[in-house]
């Protein structure tokens, strides 16, 4: 249940707070005071897409915020683990919902900030919101099959759930065959294309040389005569016959007679003599290994026009097929068994086809079976709605929920349903959008509601303006059967009927006031005294007479009987 609402800045509401209770709550006020803005309020704080023009004149955003209570925390806990979010010891969750002026909507949860997808998991188990928009959902054909499935069992679910999972099956060997199946030269051409790109593929042969070495290899050649030259000049510093120019192995070799001239004074000197001595042999090895290099060093021209058609041939499979030789691999397997699929086409589409009509008749045997538990289902459902509806003050009422059968599968099966009704004696049963008063299809609605929640287990029912087109007696019922269903939901209900207010537990009313020429939007709980001059405004508009305060004070000691 709803326990707290705090709103600010939004559309008229500059700053709002309601603490709703449990049972009955009802908001009345004059048209156009914010009563539907607060359900509106309600609907972003449970996820539905925000629009920046809500956010309040002159502000910077939109600030909305719902406390509620979980009395069977169980399956919203679940979904909280579930995401990470933080689970109240209490069994409180705080929802809160910031609409910025440049569009910027941020959702959080527990404190925790999350998506508009991961929100409408967590709240649509929540709160379940009617307002006169969604007689419309009612008139369209593809949500009667989605309100007959609400009424069934475990049993249904797993079976619905069954055949969704075989019908994306089905649709995906369908999707097969259409891939396969091409017409002779498509098929051919597609043949063609494949094996040359295969052939392309495996003639260059790309495990066989490292590519890292080729390119290696190749820049050495490329660079052949600058290498010759610089080890040349090397090889020269460290040892040449020019007497002219003095070697590095020249002074080596002066530096180990210096040394031989002294070392029999102390024996410090012969060990740098020995390491000198060690320091030549290595630059005459050296030396030998610079020259035996430069004396094989010459242009291969036909290893390196080689080399060039390798790294050629690479960069060309790169640019058609992938950035990287595994890329390129990893492609050509690809087109292999797309060819492979190809070659054994008439293999392939029997295997497939036999697939396709074991799903099939699987399905058709789970769809049967649906569709016997929805006519089950369907006979107590036309029976619970017909009462409801002659509670409602249609007495002649006949309500049919028709069957036929689909050619085709469908995620939910193989029916077609379609809410059929007679609203006066002698009529023929016709559909619900050829119904044209209002009035009635808020009490079908109504009806629905009724008996689907003892189903959905959704703990606060929201119903906006629902009393749109009745009056009189059948008002009085309408109220009735809302006060009936808040003894185990809680309810909050916006209406302007005084027979539906006064069987409210609690009242509130909503007034537009202008201050400092600003409009705001203000919500006040009313005590029996201000309930009785709220009723005898909606009972005699604006000239409030004794009798009419006599009548509204009747009236709500009427509704307390009912409690």
């Amino acid at each position: 249940m709803i326990v707290e609402l705090n709103i600010s800045n939004f559309a008229i509401i500059n700053d709002l707070n309601i603490n709703f209770t449990k049972g009955f709550n009802v908001l009345t006020g004059e048209t156009g005071a914010g009563k539907s803005i607060i359900v509106e309020g309600i609907s972003m704080i449970l996820g539905e897409r925000a629009s920046k023009d809500l956010v309040r004149t002159g502000s910077e955003k939109s600030t909305l915020e719902g406390l509620f209570f979980l009395e069977n925390p169980a399956k919203i806990s679940e979904i909280l683990e579930e995401y990470g979010i933080d689970v109240d010891p209490n069994n409180y969750l705080l929802i809160s919902r910031e609409i910025h002026s440049n569009g910027r909507s941020v959702s959080r949860v527990n404190g925790r900030t999350v998506t508009l997808t991961m929100l409408n998991n967590i709240t649509s188990n929540l709160v379940d919101i009617h307002g006169q928009h969604e007689h419309q959902s009612l008139l369209n054909v593809d949500n009667h099959i989605k309100l007959i499935d609400t009424f069934g069992d475990n049993e249904l679910s797993s079976l619905l759930e069954y055949v969704k999972d075989k019908y994306d099956e089905l649709v995906k060997e369908r999707k097969k065959i259409k891939e396969i199946s091409l017409n002779s030269i498509e098929k051919d051409r597609e043949i063609d294309l494949l094996k040359y790109q295969l052939n392309e593929i495996d003639n260059a042969d790309l495990l066989k040389y490292d590519e890292e070495e080729v390119i290696k290899e190749y820049s050495k050649m490329s660079n052949i005569k600058e290498i010759g030259y610089s080890l040349g000049e090397v090889a020269d510093i460290i040892n040449n016959t020019d007497y002219n120019n003095i070697s590095i192995l020249d002074n080596v070799n002066r530096t180990i007679t210096k040394i031989n001239g002294i070392k029999d004074y102390d024996d410090k000197f012969k060990q740098y003599n020995r390491i000198i001595e060690g320091i030549s042999f290595e630059l005459q090895d050296l030396y030998r290994d610079m020259r035996d290099y430069l004396e094989g060093l010459r242009i291969d021209e036909e290893r390196m026009e080689f080399l060039e058609d390798r790294i050629n041939t690479t960069n060309t499979l790169k640019k058609k097929y992938g950035n990287t030789i595994e890329d390129i691999l990893h492609y050509r397997d690809s087109i292999e068994d797309r060819l492979n699929t190809l070659l054994n086409n008439e293999k392939e589409i029997k295997r497939i086809n036999n697939n396709i009509k074991s799903i099939e008749t699987e399905l058709t045997d789970c769809c049967n079976r649906i569709t016997k538990i929805r006519k089950i289902l369907s006979k107590s459902i036309e029976a619970s709605i017909t009462k409801e509806l002659n509670e409602l003050n249609m007495e002649n009422v006949v309500f049919k929920i028709n069957f036929s059968r689909l050619e085709y599968f469908t995620p939910k099966g193989l029916d077609k349903i379609e809410f059929l009704i007679s609203t006066n004696k002698g009529e023929k049963l016709k559909p619900l959008s050829r119904i044209v008063s209002g009035g009635e299809m808020s009490r079908i609605m109504l009806a629905f509601k009724r008996i689907l929640a003892d189903y959905d287990n959704i703990p606060c029912l929201i119903f906006d303006e629902i009393d749109a087109g009745i009056s009189g007696r059948t008002a009085q019922v309408v109220g009735e059967k809302i006060k009936m269903i808040s003894k185990n939901h809680q309810v909050i209900c916006i209406s302007h009927l005084p027979q539906i207010a006064a069987l409210a537990d609690t009242h509130y009313v909503i007034e537009k006031r202008t201050v400092n020429e600003e409009t705001t939007t203000i919500v006040r709980k009313l005590d029996d005294d201000e309930r009785i001059e709220e009723l005898s405004r909606l009972l005699g508009g604006v000239d409030l007479t004794d009798t009419t305060k006599l009548h509204a004070k009747e009236m709500l000691e009427m509704s307390k009987k009912l409690n």
